[in-house]
């Protein structure tokens, strides 16, 4: 996943020459995740440089310099960290293309590690993907695989709008299931870790069915992605799992198509419960499909507390209790 990720900004840095790399320790030093590793080595410390630690800065900068037709690919080291710089990127990048009347754009991306499972704690492990998908002229990508990641990232750096792109941390090594206490499967036994060489783009607003069923659909995206495959595997439910890629914009056709075949719904994220992504997705699939639910739409998150260090696979939605939604929504009436 890191070398994906690495990988996708080297091709769009050398397709073009416009797109920069910047943020807290990128350049020399190649990312607290070396997902910038060799980058600046290669194109230079001009094109991809360390900033001082200051988020509204990086923000601010990235925006002045995508008015000016600049592509910056700009790294917050992780989710926790980008509060400093909301105000920027929902007052000003998110605002440019509307209030100009289309005279402006914003082309920059934003990385930013997300999600804990690394017992990172409270200010490490977060998932604000919702406070993104909440602003109007924000894209908001979370990718679950190291081929998906390199796609989606290189589409995000093309596009021409502003977009947050979330890297679940606990994936940068392996397809993480949820099983904590068993040893790390790496990407290169996973088919998703075979990634094509060269240049393409996966787009942005098309989610993935990793597996399909009939008896019971589970929406999901990033490291929840091989959580619900697990729980589909260890319970025998049929379940169908819908990897959503982007939550803003967001496939609303394969999850109504999906519901309405199903007639039951899962929802999961790691985030927490009140106002998290899990709860404007069902709305949707209440107002898209309630005629054709046979129960219940539930969903399986974090708690509503901060992400604790000593009961992170407590919060953390594990196999078991999305295993145990799964035999609710098939004993519901």
């Amino acid at each position: 996943m890191i070398e994906a990720v690495r990988d996708a900004m080297d091709v769009a840095m050398g397709r073009d020459e416009n797109v920069v790399v910047f943020g807290e320790d990128v350049g020399y030093f190649g990312g607290v995740f070396r997902c910038t590793q060799g980058l600046q080595e290669k194109y230079g410390s001009d094109r991809c440089f360390d900033s001082p630690i200051n988020e509204g800065g990086i923000i601010g900068a990235a925006i002045g310099m995508a008015v000016y037709g600049m592509r910056p690919c700009v790294e917050i080291q992780f989710a926790d960290y980008m509060y400093p710089g909301y105000d920027q990127l929902t007052q000003e990048a998110a605002r440019i293309r509307y209030r100009s009347n289309g005279d402006f754009t914003v082309p920059m991306t934003v990385r930013m590690p997300t999600g804990g499972g690394i017992f990172g704690g409270q200010t490490h492990s977060q998932s604000p993907e919702a406070l993104f998908a909440h602003v109007c002229g924000l894209k908001t990508v979370i990718p679950s695989n190291p081929v998906d990641a390199k796609g989606l990232l290189i589409a995000s750096i093309e596009d021409e709008d502003p977009v947050i792109f979330m890297e679940p941390k606990r994936l940068y090594n392996g397809p993480f299931d949820g099983h904590h206490d068993r040893p790390v499967t790496p990407w290169k036994n996973h088919e998703l870790g075979d990634v094509p060489e060269g240049y393409y783009k996966t787009p942005l607003g098309n989610a993935a069915v990793r597996r399909e069923g009939r008896e019971v659909t589970i929406l999901t995206y990033g490291t929840m992605v091989h959580v619900a495959l697990a729980a589909t595997a260890e319970t025998g439910v049929d379940a169908e799992v819908i990897d959503l890629r982007t939550i803003l914009p967001l496939d609303f056709e394969a999850i109504e198509k999906s519901v309405r075949k199903t007639g039951r719904c899962v929802i999961v994220n790691e985030a927490t419960k009140t106002c998290g992504f899990a709860a404007e997705l069902m709305s949707i699939v209440m107002e898209g499909c309630f005629y054709h639910l046979e129960a219940p739409v539930t969903r399986v998150t974090g708690w509503d507390t901060p992400y604790p260090h000593s009961q992170e696979w407590e919060y953390f939605p594990g196999p078991a209790r999305v295993g145990e939604a799964l035999r609710n929504a098939m004993e519901a009436a």
